[in-house]
């Protein structure tokens, strides 16, 4: 099913407000942009609803914030994307940047995905808040013994260490306000840098809307009563139900063109005769 999801299917027509409102209203969640998505927890428990149990949720991260803990959240999602044959790659490293385009997509694919297998319907028998509180459980209790492990090292070494640290406080000090203003400039710099990267995303949403936008109007062209059938419109068609993006339709879309053409000239030659 996942495979034959194609960049012309309506499921990515829908729209950041639908998605936000299904995933809060399936996973009793207040998302108010797709970005809080990108740590990869909501596609797993998504996909832990639509297939209850199938998710080991005490290894999912719902407070992931940095690269590392996202990646691990989506290397549980792609194992249980094998296991159930979900013919489906993840593209992690775009996912865990954040950028709402990405996100979004990849969002609107599991939303498509999942009402093909219950119907739209929602699992009334499931308790997404009694599923992420239990999964949370068993990880912490998984924590604790190491943390209690690492409390005695950290006890150990502090005790050792402590006469050092009273030594070094005062030159830790001066390097520390330098370290301060060498990091307000850095911020600033990011800063400016987060603003472009926004204000580009912008643009690419914007061109992307307006493009698709297009295929659309040559799509309900194509659709007409009096021109559907024509091996214009067919050839068309072709082109834009393509579900392999990896290759071009448009040999195949010629292809079909040449044959029609063809089969219309010995039409003509045998009327001839």
């Amino acid at each position: 099913m996942s495979s034959n999801i194609g960049m012309m299917d309506s499921a990515y027509f829908v729209g950041r407000n639908e998605i936000l409102n299904w995933i809060n209203s399936r996973l009793q969640l207040n998302l108010s942009r797709i970005e809080d998505a990108a740590s990869g927890a909501v596609q797993c428990q998504m996909i832990d609803m639509t297939y209850p149990g199938a998710v080991p949720m005490h290894k999912v991260n719902f407070d992931a914030k940095t690269e590392y803990e996202m990646i691990q959240n989506y290397k549980v999602l792609q194992e249980v994307f094998n296991k159930l044959k979900i013919e489906k790659h993840i593209e992690v490293n775009r996912l865990v940047k954040g950028r709402p385009l990405d996100n979004l997509e990849f969002l609107q694919w599991l939303k498509r995905y999942c009402d093909s297998v219950n119907g739209g319907i929602m699992n009334e028998n499931y308790n997404p808040v009694e599923r992420r509180l239990k999964g949370g459980k068993e990880r912490n209790s998984k924590g604790s013994l190491k943390s209690s492990k690492s409390v005695q090292a950290n006890n150990l070494y502090n005790s050792a260490s402590g006469d050092a640290a009273v030594i070094n406080k005062n030159s830790v000090s001066k390097q520390g306000k330098m370290g301060l203003a060498a990091a307000s400039g850095d911020v600033q710099a990011l800063s400016k840098e987060i603003t472009d990267l926004k204000l580009s995303v912008d643009l690419l949403e914007k061109e992307r809307d307006f493009y698709f936008a297009k295929l659309r109007d040559i799509e309900i062209l194509c659709q007409t009563p009096e021109v559907e059938n024509l091996p214009m419109a067919v050839a068309i068609k072709k082109i834009l139900y393509a579900t392999d993006a990896k290759e071009s339709s448009l040999e195949e879309a010629q292809e079909y063109i040449s044959q029609t053409a063809d089969s219309g000239e010995t039409e003509d030659e045998a009327d001839n005769i």
